[in-house]
């Protein structure tokens, strides 16, 4: 299990009322992480190293600054903003990014005028972001959606997490969580009270390919996916369908053996790949790590899938 030092590196000295986390986005408007109209909040941090990752931005607890070299109108703003020296003039007046010199202190992202500078990841308070998700309660009761927490792995920052859902729901908002299981129960069962949803990832059934896909074991995730559905929660499990990675029969099988007797789960939703990832790591200066890129699978090859656990006996949700 991964230490805790996030939950160290964003800890201050705000009341327990108000702690502070890391967060990456705030997506308004969202409808795909939750049922309705929802805002989603990303909190970096995350335990697993999946090659087909979405949100690579979202896997490092510090921020990171990203730089889009086509927005760049060479303009010198931020080489005197730096105090890292992160940033020169080459001698055709064009502007070269030393991320190696980059101390993330986000001075730069302010002069720049282009939006070629972002800061990814800062550290706000409860209070911030539940009044940015409450300006949407009306949308949320029209639609019966809420704020959705996601990531990274939420859960990394439990602190936070447990305030902002506790929240949410004293203020008579619906709660989601997004979450890849890979935490002790002991996270899971301080967030329950305050979860209507739980949108649980079960990215592969077999160990060996688990861990060279995320690099984490797959037990505990399952064990404490049967622990939770016993507990009670409403959940939703999630399967990230890679191909030429787990898009296997015997996953399928193995998926239907695992849930079928799980009567109380809302049901399965199949989420194929996209590669919305890809074009974030040149920006973040990410290494690719081993990272795949294949081709998004067509809507055909999508439907096979559905039928395919649908004729396991798995309650698959997906509108196709």
């Amino acid at each position: 299990m991964a230490p805790d030092n996030l939950e160290t590196a964003v800890r201050s000295n705000t009341p327990a009322s108000n702690p502070t986390g890391r967060v990456f986005d705030i997506q308004r408007f969202s409808i795909h992480d939750g049922p309705g109209i929802r805002t989603t909040v990303f909190l970096k941090g995350c335990p697993l190293r999946c090659l087909w990752c979405h949100n690579p931005e979202g896997i490092h607890p510090a921020p990171l600054l990203s730089f889009v070299a086509d927005k760049c109108i060479n303009c010198g703003d931020c080489v005197e903003a730096c105090p890292s020296e992160a940033h020169i003039m080459d001698n055709q007046e064009r502007h070269i990014f030393l991320r190696d010199n980059c101390v993330t202190v986000g001075d730069c992202e302010e002069a720049c005028p282009s939006g070629a500078l972002e800061l990814v990841g800062r550290d706000r308070s409860c209070d911030d972001v539940l009044d940015i998700a409450l300006r949407d309660r009306l949308f949320y009761q029209d639609s019966g959606g809420g704020i959705t927490l996601s990531g990274g792995e939420p859960l990394q920052q439990i602190e936070f997490a447990e305030t902002l859902l506790r929240r949410a729901k004293e203020a008579g908002v619906h709660t989601a969580v997004e979450t890849a299981g890979h935490v002790t129960f002991a996270r899971l069962a301080r967030v329950m009270p305050h979860t209507d949803l739980f949108l649980y990832d079960v990215k592969d059934t077999d160990d060996a390919q688990h861990r060279k896909n995320t690099g984490v074991p797959i037990k505990g995730i399952l064990d404490n996916l049967r622990t939770l559905h016993d507990a009670g929660a409403s959940i939703l499990v999630r399967l990230p369908i890679i191909p030429g990675l787990n898009d296997r029969q015997d996953h399928f099988e193995e998926v239907a053996r695992f849930v079928r007797p799980l009567t109380g789960l809302l049901g399965v939703e199949v989420m194929p790949y996209h590669s919305l990832g890809v074009g974030k790591r040149p920006r973040l200066g990410l290494e690719a790590d081993g990272s795949v890129d294949p081709q998004p699978p067509s809507l055909e090859t999508v439907a096979d899938w559905v039928d395919t656990l649908r004729n396991l006996g798995v309650n698959v949700i997906n509108k196709t």
